[in-house]
């Protein structure tokens, strides 16, 4: 195993054990434990049940059934494209993998059941629902050694894929820089939704360059351009209006988030959702 991430899984585990302890993951969860399944609609069902604002996303009729759930389902599901190529020693891939560690530990730590997957463009992968350390270990490399430079992710694509692939209602964490529109209001009527946001600091508080070749994460593509303030007020513009988009989103959906930088300490990041 890669050094610098056996570094990175140790300062999760005692983060964990240590400044997360007491802060239960199943405390973010809402009220209880009851929660409402959604399934496609099948002979002999009650159409009472039908959930049409789902069928009309998804093209087929679903319905939602009421049942009781008495263990905690956790999920860490990773968006990951060139985007995430960004900071000195790609530090945002490795505050994702960082995240989603700490995330893996806390749920083994309270024996919930964990399951991560991620997306990128040329695959998808997910562990199966475990308490073990080493299926939570495997996916921490998994996202650590992700090829993410010059991919791009179809999100709206991912996205369905997560909500077909999950049956249990779970507390879903969506790890992702969210520079791109993503619309999770689908997986927000079947799961508790919480929005990781992972920035560098430098995406929101660019520096002047001068004259510069740029190049483009996701297709390679270089340009030569002066970014000077001009360019730094157009880019801010643009993402300003990315953000105020993604809050009303949350917002309108009832969807938590924490947004996390590349030099931030997570739990104490973390520790947040539970005040």
């Amino acid at each position: 195993m890669n050094t610098a991430l056996k570094a990175l899984q140790l300062k999760a585990r005692h983060q964990v054990y240590t400044l997360l302890s007491g802060h239960n993951l199943s405390k973010l969860h809402g009220e209880g434990y009851d929660f409402s399944e959604l399934r496609e609609y099948q002979m002999g069902d009650d159409i009472r049940k039908i959930n049409w604002t789902i069928s009309a996303k998804l093209g087929l009729p679903y319905i939602k059934e009421l049942h009781a759930n008495r263990e905690l389902s956790v999920v860490v599901a990773a968006f990951m494209d060139a985007s995430l190529y960004f900071g000195a020693g790609n530090a945002k891939q490795k505050k994702l993998t960082e995240v989603a560690t700490i995330l893996g530990y806390a749920a083994q730590q309270n024996n919930d059941l964990f399951t991560g997957i991620h997306y990128t463009q040329a695959q998808t992968h997910a562990t199966p629902p475990t308490k073990q350390l080493y299926h939570i270990e495997q996916f921490s490399q998994t996202l650590y050694d992700a090829s993410v430079l010059n991919t791009a992710l179809n999100y709206s694509a991912a996205i369905q894929d997560l909500f077909k692939r999950l049956h249990k209602p779970s507390l879903l964490f969506i790890l992702s820089d969210f520079l791109e529109e993503m619309d999770l209001s689908l997986l927000s009527q079947k799961h508790e939704v919480i929005a990781v946001i992972l920035r560098d600091r430098e995406e929101e508080v660019p520096k002047k360059l001068g004259e510069v070749t740029l190049s483009h994460p996701q297709d390679a593509k270089k340009m030569d351009t002066y970014f000077g303030q001009r360019s730094i007020d157009q880019y801010l513009a643009k993402l300003k209006e990315n953000d105020e988009k993604l809050s009303e989103h949350f917002a309108r959906y009832d969807i938590r988030s924490v947004k996390i930088f590349t030099d931030d300490e997570v739990v104490s990041k973390l520790v947040g959702l539970f005040v």
